[in-house]
């Protein structure tokens, strides 16, 4: 993991290790497929798709995952997807009463969306730029992201030619900015083969349902039947993880969201997320994310009125 603050994040993404084909439900009279997502989750498996996606979270408790990172879910985070980049986002459970669910736009198009000659044309060639830096996926942070945020959440309400010039206008901002920093590793090939689907999501359940537990390798190949070794190098396949780190990002994913609830004890949220003990909590956190949980709740003092703001 890399990147700016909390890098890693909670526990569903393990269920997405192999990436399912999906579909994108675009009507006949639209150039690209624009949705505003609310409920109580994002209702979706580890999945890719041959459109390019921008992804705009307003309200959301949970985690994202993008190729070989992970990283928690706040209001305001804003990516931009290549085709084919296998993706989750993951609204862990309510931690509360007062929890809401999700609030987020999302936008698919491909890139012809506005036609080959315009694609092809000079005035494009930052914006085909874009799109081969997005094969990695792109965060979108600073100014940008708060100009970018504001035109995206005006897009469901515009149509025709205005709707198609709205985003041909967020992706040259995008295009032109250099507030956009990649996500996936720079090595990272995503696998895309559909075969043994059943196998990871079994594995993916398992370890959702048992994070806060002790959790081996004996243990998770037993539910897939494989023997610890088989099972190793079958998670290591697909996930670019030993089962461990994969475990620990989830964790401390989910210590993230726990931690701004400032009503949890730092040794509670250790405990709730499967941590035997404060020390050890502390060295997998600060590891993953640079800063000790203490320092990290400051943090969110401190920043989070901003971003919720947004």
């Amino acid at each position: 993991l890399n990147g700016c603050l909390p890098h890693q994040d909670h526990r569903a993404i393990l269920n997405r290790v192999k990436p399912v084909f999906e579909k994108t439900p675009q009507c006949v009279w639209e150039s690209f497929h624009c949705a505003v997502v609310r409920g109580p989750s994002y209702d979706s498996d580890w999945h890719f798709h041959p459109e390019l996606q921008i992804t705009l979270v307003l309200r959301s408790h949970g985690y994202r995952l993008v190729g070989d990172k992970i990283k928690p879910l706040r209001p305001g985070d804003l990516v931009l997807l290549g085709a084919n980049l296998p993706h989750v986002w993951y609204q862990d459970p309510p931690h509360s009463a007062t929890d809401a669910g999700v609030h987020a736009i999302i936008v698919r198009f491909r890139e012809t969306f506005a036609g080959r000659d315009l694609l092809q044309s000079t005035e494009m060639a930052p914006v085909r730029r874009l799109f081969q830096r997005a094969a990695r996926g792109l965060e979108v942070t600073g100014r940008t992201r708060l100009e970018a945020a504001r035109r995206i959440e005006e897009l469901p309400h515009l149509a025709g030619l205005t709707r198609l010039a709205a985003l041909l206008a967020i992706l040259d901002l995008l295009a032109h900015s250099r507030d956009v920093e990649p996500i996936a590793s720079p090595g990272y090939i995503p696998k895309l083969a559909l075969e043994d689907r059943d196998r990871t999501e079994r594995v993916i359940a398992y370890i959702h349902a048992h994070l806060a537990e002790p959790l081996s390798r004996t243990m998770v190949a037993r539910e897939v039947h494989l023997s610890p070794s088989a099972f190793s190098r079958f998670f290591k396949r697909r996930t670019n993880k030993s089962l461990p780190e994969y475990v620990n990002e989830l964790r401390v994913g989910r210590a993230c969201r726990l931690l701004a609830d400032e009503r949890s004890k730092v040794i509670d949220v250790a405990l709730e997320c499967g941590f035997s003990n404060l020390a050890n909590f502390n060295r997998h956190f600060r590891r993953l994310t640079r800063l000790s949980p203490r320092d990290y709740r400051q943090f969110l003092r401190k920043h989070m009125p901003v971003v919720q703001g947004l």
